[in-house]
């Protein structure tokens, strides 16, 4: 039976094809193939997206970031969200930014909370909500495994990239790549480092979000390593993305913090391109050490791995990502995960049936 999901993005990034974060990609994913498996596809998500079912929108903002705008954009959330629900028969509803449980609907329909980011960058209480019909979702087995003690029933189901849409034919050049938001906690100054240690040259291609921490790390972290063999390219929609992942040697992921997934680490393994990254988080999970890449501990090891990476097969790349992080297989799983909160929500709302009349003594 034909299902009406209602998505719910974050409030200040657009979702669609060229999407830049990871959980605007996600609900990019799971639009697509919900429509494309024949249910109804609802998306909450700012201005200027792009989305295969029907996009209820939201203003976008364009300024600087503070907490009154992010204050205003969780209340413009929260009305569409009440108007999608007005509009739409919506049969369960799924919420994907980190903001979440600010703009979540009084309690009637079933809903999934997928956590995309660490799960103590969610408040503590989230865990313990007794909102009925509420459910989680981790993305890895180490987010699952980092995040508190659940009174909320929490499900697991990994992330997944558009296989196909990746394929190019773009020969190998001879430069590392490194590729996401441009932040602290990405540590993209030490695949700079490592790239000048290492004798090769290096693009950064990346988003910097207008927050004030991002700009500064920006300014006093990256723009000195900048140079005409290290250069920054801006943010890169799918198509320039899939070029500079297939020409790339090697991506480079040195994040500072636990990873729950890596989109960038599964898009690079379906272009042919062998990954390096810290060991914290869901890395080890994705990245088979010596098979797809490599596993380090600190910049040295990793310009060790940069001389190395020709060891690695790209073709091997691509097998395993067809064979585990395909964006088919991710909406196969959410939407079997739907059907059975459906079938649970449904089984707690009937009556419960009543006892049996004793049966008088003989």
């Amino acid at each position: 039976m034909p299902l009406t999901i209602l998505n719910v993005a974050y409030p200040l990034t657009r979702v669609g094809p060229d999407a830049v974060g990871g959980s605007e990609q996600i609900l990019t994913s799971l639009d697509t193939g919900l429509a494309e498996a024949g249910h109804r596809s609802v998306v909450v998500a700012c201005e200027g997206s792009t989305t295969a079912g029907e996009l209820v929108a939201t203003p976008k903002w364009d300024g600087d970031l503070d907490e009154g705008v992010r204050r205003w954009a969780q209340q413009q959330h929260y009305i569409a969200i009440r108007q999608a629900l007005d509009k739409f028969p919506v049969d369960l509803i799924h919420m994907h930014g980190l903001d979440w449980h600010q703009y979540t609907p009084e309690p009637g329909i079933p809903l999934l909370a997928t956590l995309h980011l660490p799960p103590d960058w969610y408040p503590d209480w989230i865990y313990e909500w007794d909102r009925p019909g509420t459910y989680l979702n981790c993305v890895s087995r180490a987010q699952l495994a980092a995040a508190p003690v659940s009174a909320v029933p929490v499900h697991v189901i990994e992330n997944g990239v558009p296989i196909s849409r990746l394929q190019s034919t773009v020969r190998k050049r001879n430069y590392v790549l490194a590729l996401g938001r441009v932040c602290p906690e990405k540590g993209l100054h030490i695949a700079l480092d490592a790239a000048r240690e290492a004798g090769l040259p290096m693009i950064l291609s990346g988003e910097v979000y207008r927050y004030e921490t991002h700009i500064e790390y920006f300014d006093q972290q990256i723009k000195p390593r900048l140079n005409r063999q290290r250069k920054f390219t801006g943010p890169a929609g799918l198509a320039r993305k899939r070029r500079l992942m297939t020409g790339a040697r090697c991506l480079l992921v040195p994040s500072l913090v636990a990873e729950t997934s890596s989109l960038v680490t599964m898009e690079a393994f379906a272009c042919g391109t062998p990954v390096i990254a810290f060991g914290i988080g869901a890395l080890p999970e994705i990245i088979e050490h010596g098979r797809t890449g490599f596993i380090v501990q600190d910049e040295r090891e990793m310009v060790e791995a940069i001389r190395r990476v020709d060891e690695l097969d790209p073709e091997e790349c691509r097998r395993v990502a067809r064979e585990r992080f395909s964006a088919a297989r991710m909406a196969r799983d959410y939407m079997s995960l739907y059907g059975r909160l459906l079938l649970r929500s449904q089984a707690a709302s009937m009556p419960a049936s009543p006892k049996p009349l004793p049966q008088p003594s003989k």
